[in-house]
């Protein structure tokens, strides 16, 4: 069995903003900076055997930060992505309500993420894994292996799982 621990990535300034970021890639401001820094801290203390991240920016500087304070290199994996909100990315909720949604499907990006979880954990079983990944992302693991999702994860917040 191996156990993930799925990290959203620390906080962007469209976060605070409360914008749709997506398949935007976003940068993290200082205080998702500063997140992904405790975290690290955090994590050296339990130990892991390999990290990995989507290849946005904000979930790759996230995994970098922790990596580096582990001795990790981080892997990349591009289907670790947030799902592509299209023509919403980038709106607020408010922005958002009278716009006919474009975009990926809740079910199509739940398959992405199961495949790119079980990928991860058939290379590492019996191990300790940190993927670094996304808001939604993490939602569609949690539905999957509870049959519910935690309707808010916050920046640089960890949710463990154990992969037969």
């Amino acid at each position: 069995m191996t156990t993930l621990l799925l990290v959203r990535h620390g906080e962007t300034d469209w976060n605070a903003e409360g914008r749709l970021q997506g398949h935007t890639d976003r940068p993290l401001n200082e205080h998702g900076r500063r997140q992904a820094r405790e975290l690290a801290e955090t994590l050296a203390g339990e130990g892991a055997d390999a990290i990995y991240a989507s290849d946005l920016s904000r979930a790759k500087e996230t995994a970098e930060i922790v990596g580096e304070r582990l001795g990790l290199t981080v892997v990349i994996d591009p289907d670790l992505r947030e799902k592509n909100w299209g023509n919403w990315e980038g709106l607020t909720g408010d922005e958002r309500v009278d716009v006919e949604f474009e975009g990926e499907s809740t079910q199509e990006h739940r398959d992405r993420m199961v495949r790119a979880v079980r990928r991860i954990a058939e290379r590492h079983p019996g191990q300790r894994v940190v993927v670094v990944t996304h808001g939604g992302s993490l939602r569609r693991v949690q539905a999957f292996v509870n049959g519910v999702a935690d309707p808010v994860i916050e920046n640089c917040s960890v949710w463990s799982c154990v992969i037969d």
